[in-house]
């Protein structure tokens, strides 16, 4: 039994600063006893151990609230893409068992058919905690012993391969996550990470636990500002950044990524020349590996160091017949299924089947090499379409790329490529082919290239399929 890393932080750091948001400051300690009234109010709406709460937002305090209250409570937090459709939302929480559901969005008149509706009155729970101050913290107040072990939350899996599943995590599991990824990323009171991954999904749910750990500041985006303005108002050293953001703000705002001192990247390999230009400006950056079922980052490493970084702590990680498998402190309790149970798919050792495909190279490095469910063949050939994908995102011009296979009568499925250009237009066929001539075999190099559709395709991870779809449908 303990009390949650929230709470053990407001013991350690009263006054450090938890979360930041347009200006507005609030400690360890008031954060704590605000989480503490939200517990108390839930409690009186009737939740109880293993109730689910949904909470259909895009990230606010308020969620942030919600989660660490539904850990000291025993509610399972279960976070949806607001961005889902209202039909989706619909058939995702019947599947879940969601009867009771968080959402500020009053429109949403579909979603209260189903669920019950809660509406805390949040600010009216901040005025009382200012109103009594340190006051708060009395015995009547104390946080409640959990247990770490127990299912604290739902999130959904990306769904490569259909309908995401929900996936269920204990609180051991974040603390083993961050902690470990805490040995590699250094973190402390005076630090502040921007909240820039939804926390629907456990990139930002894993930003969120290793604050908590480090009694580090949640600084909360400001959606009324460039991301470059926001890096030079708010005291942000530590920045969750995909490629081409990165790519961005290097162009047009070099500057404002003076006070950062760390970025973790995710979006696949980046090019020598963005290294260089972080290094130049003294930023430690670190790309990675990881997955919701395993909490979040499994591997970790410089960014200038090839691949995606060696293992880090409490994980374990195997390659069988080239494709990666994993367990440890870190892993799920499992799916949530149907009719409530909680099911892992492992082998009888344990380990948990990633489908991504991998190698480790000498220095201990993890190199990723693509979906197991993305390789075609072509002409009795294997192509990985991440490997063609990274050998053109070398190209300065190109910012994106996705290679698969269409279908060809002589070779079954022949590559081609949909490219992101930094200004719109495609390199020439013929510049193309030359590019990639010291890069992959020629079987593998593309034999079409279409410029990337129209359309809202990018969340953390591009929707490959989605973009797939958009250029077949339209040729």
């Amino acid at each position: 039994m303990a009390v949650s890393p929230l709470h053990q932080a407001a013991a350690r750091q009263p006054n450090a600063i938890a979360l930041l948001s347009s200006g507005q400051r609030r400690s360890y300690q008031q954060l704590s006893q605000h989480v503490l009234a939200l517990g108390d109010w839930l409690s009186q709406q009737g939740l109880t151990r293993g109730d689910k709460l949904g909470v259909i937002a895009s990230n606010c305090i308020e969620m942030v609230l919600l989660y660490w209250a539904c850990v000291d409570r025993g509610l399972l937090f279960s976070p949806l893409s607001p961005k889902f459709p209202e039909q989706q939302l619909l058939e995702i929480m019947q599947r879940l068992q969601i009867n009771t559901l968080w959402c500020p969005d009053d429109s949403r008149q579909a979603l209260w058919s189903q669920a019950r509706r809660l509406q805390p009155d949040f600010s009216a729970l901040a005025k009382h905690v200012l109103s009594n101050g340190d006051g708060l913290a009395n015995s009547n107040n104390q946080p409640p012993e959990i247990e770490i072990d127990q299912p604290v939350d739902i999130l959904l899996t990306s769904g490569s391969s259909g309908m995401p599943k929900g996936a269920v995590h204990s609180l051991s599991n974040h603390i083993a996550n961050a902690s470990g990824s805490l040995q590699r990323i250094s973190l402390n009171p005076n630090d502040g990470w921007l909240l820039s991954l939804p926390l629907f999904h456990i990139g930002g749910l894993a930003i969120v636990n290793r604050c908590a750990l480090s009694a580090a500041t949640i600084v909360m985006v400001d959606d009324s500002l460039p991301l470059s303005a926001q890096l030079q108002r708010d005291p942000i050293s530590h920045l969750s950044l995909v490629a081409t953001q990165l790519q961005r703000l290097l162009a047009d705002s070099p500057a404002s990524l003076s006070k950062v001192k760390c970025l973790l990247l995710g979006g696949g390999a980046i090019g020598r020349e963005l290294t260089d230009a972080l290094q130049q400006l003294g930023i430690s950056a670190f790309t990675s590996y990881g997955m919701t079922e395993m909490g979040s980052q499994i591997t970790t490493s410089s960014a200038d160091i090839a691949g995606s970084g060696e293992l880090l702590p409490n994980r374990e990680l195997c390659i069988k017949d080239g494709v990666i498998w994993v367990k440890g402190a870190t892993l799920f309790l499992g799916y949530l299924q149907p009719d409530g149970s909680i099911q892992r798919d492992t082998d009888s050792d344990g380990w948990f089947c990633t489908k991504d495909r991998g190698y480790f190279d000498d220095h201990g490095q993890l190199h990723i090499q693509g979906r197991s469910d993305n390789m075609f063949i072509c002409g009795g050939e294997n192509i990985q379409p991440e490997e063609v994908e990274a050998a053109l995102k070398l190209h300065p011009q190109i910012l994106d790329a996705i290679v698969f296979g269409e279908a060809n009568a002589e070779f079954g499925l022949l590559p081609s490529a949909i490219l992101k250009t930094s200004d719109g237009t495609l390199p020439t066929d013929a510049e193309l082919t030359e590019f990639l001539l010291s890069k992959i075999a020629r079987f593998k190099r593309p034999r079409v290239y279409y410029p990337w559709p129209d359309g809202d395709f990018q969340g953390l991870k591009v929707q490959r399929k989605l973009v797939i779809n958009a250029i077949i449908t339209n040729r």
